[in-house]
Protein backbone atom coordinates (compact mmCIF):
# COMPACT_ATOMS: atom_id res chain seq x y z
CA UNK A 1 0.00 0.00 0.00
CA UNK A 2 0.82 3.41 -0.64
CA UNK A 3 1.49 6.23 1.49
CA UNK A 4 -1.35 8.01 0.36
CA UNK A 5 -3.56 5.73 0.23
CA UNK A 6 -3.20 4.92 4.15
CA UNK A 7 -3.54 8.72 4.49
CA UNK A 8 -6.70 9.06 2.93
CA UNK A 9 -7.87 5.92 5.43
CA UNK A 10 -6.55 7.68 7.94
CA UNK A 11 -8.57 10.68 7.36
CA UNK A 12 -11.50 8.93 6.27
CA UNK A 13 -11.49 7.09 9.25
CA UNK A 14 -10.73 10.15 11.54
CA UNK A 15 -13.59 11.99 9.84
CA UNK A 16 -16.29 9.55 10.50
CA UNK A 17 -14.90 8.98 14.55
CA UNK A 18 -15.29 12.97 14.85
CA UNK A 19 -18.33 12.72 12.96
CA UNK A 20 -19.64 10.40 15.29
CA UNK A 21 -18.45 11.82 18.69
CA UNK A 22 -19.88 15.29 17.65
CA UNK A 23 -23.16 13.84 16.72
CA UNK A 24 -23.06 11.65 20.15
CA UNK A 25 -22.02 14.98 22.61
CA UNK A 26 -25.33 16.91 20.58
CA UNK A 27 -27.77 14.12 21.27
CA UNK A 28 -26.07 14.00 24.99
CA UNK A 29 -26.82 17.52 25.07
CA UNK A 30 -30.24 17.40 23.59
CA UNK A 31 -31.21 14.61 26.59
CA UNK A 32 -29.76 16.59 29.10
CA UNK A 33 -31.93 19.62 28.34
CA UNK A 34 -35.13 18.00 27.84
CA UNK A 35 -34.37 15.66 31.15
CA UNK A 36 -33.56 19.58 33.14
CA UNK A 37 -37.12 20.81 31.41
CA UNK A 38 -38.96 17.71 32.27
CA UNK A 39 -37.97 18.31 35.92
CA UNK A 40 -38.96 22.20 35.96
CA UNK A 41 -42.43 20.97 34.23
CA UNK A 42 -43.40 18.23 36.56
CA UNK A 43 -42.75 20.55 39.84
CA UNK A 44 -43.89 23.56 37.80
CA UNK A 45 -47.46 21.09 37.67
CA UNK A 46 -47.25 19.80 41.39
CA UNK A 47 -47.55 23.17 42.36
CA UNK A 48 -50.73 23.74 40.09
CA UNK A 49 -52.06 20.67 41.18
CA UNK A 50 -51.23 21.76 45.37
CA UNK A 51 -53.35 25.14 44.33
CA UNK A 52 -56.26 23.75 42.31
CA UNK A 53 -56.67 20.89 45.00
CA UNK A 54 -56.60 23.79 47.82
CA UNK A 55 -58.85 25.85 45.94
CA UNK A 56 -61.17 22.89 44.97
CA UNK A 57 -61.33 22.10 48.71
CA UNK A 58 -62.45 25.57 49.74
CA UNK A 59 -65.22 25.43 47.63
CA UNK A 60 -66.52 22.41 48.57
CA UNK A 61 -66.25 23.34 52.00
CA UNK A 62 -68.27 26.64 51.00
CA UNK A 63 -70.78 24.85 48.99
CA UNK A 64 -71.38 22.27 51.79
CA UNK A 65 -71.76 24.63 54.09
CA UNK A 66 -74.29 26.66 52.01
CA UNK A 67 -76.32 23.62 50.79
CA UNK A 68 -76.93 22.88 54.56
CA UNK A 69 -77.68 26.43 55.66
CA UNK A 70 -80.68 26.04 52.46
CA UNK A 71 -81.52 22.25 53.24
CA UNK A 72 -82.39 23.38 56.95
CA UNK A 73 -84.38 26.61 55.68
CA UNK A 74 -85.69 24.22 53.53
CA UNK A 75 -87.30 22.30 55.68
CA UNK A 76 -88.75 24.50 58.03
CA UNK A 77 -89.85 26.01 55.13
CA UNK A 78 -91.39 23.05 53.98
CA UNK A 79 -92.72 22.11 57.28
CA UNK A 80 -94.77 25.40 57.73
CA UNK A 81 -96.61 24.97 54.28
CA UNK A 82 -97.71 21.91 55.40
CA UNK A 83 -99.52 23.08 58.29
CA UNK A 84 -101.14 26.35 56.19
CA UNK A 85 -102.09 24.10 53.49
CA UNK A 86 -103.56 21.42 56.08
CA UNK A 87 -105.51 24.51 57.66
CA UNK A 88 -106.57 25.58 54.51
CA UNK A 89 -108.14 22.12 53.44
CA UNK A 90 -110.14 22.15 56.89
CA UNK A 91 -111.09 25.17 55.95
CA UNK A 92 -112.47 24.53 52.75
CA UNK A 93 -113.87 21.59 54.03
CA UNK A 94 -115.76 23.54 56.59
CA UNK A 95 -117.13 26.01 53.95
CA UNK A 96 -118.22 23.13 51.61
CA UNK A 97 -120.21 21.60 54.56
CA UNK A 98 -120.57 17.52 54.98
CA UNK A 99 -120.78 15.79 51.53
CA UNK A 100 -123.93 14.64 50.35
CA UNK A 101 -124.57 11.28 50.64
CA UNK A 102 -125.97 9.35 47.33
CA UNK A 103 -128.94 7.16 49.39
CA UNK A 104 -131.13 9.93 50.87
CA UNK A 105 -132.71 8.31 53.81
CA UNK A 106 -137.00 8.76 53.70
Amino acid sequence: MSVELIGVVVTAFAVLVTLGSGMFAGFAWVVRRIDGVEGKLSARIDGVEGKLSARIDRVEETLSARIDGVDGSLSARIDGLQAELTEVKIGIARLEGPRPHLIVGR
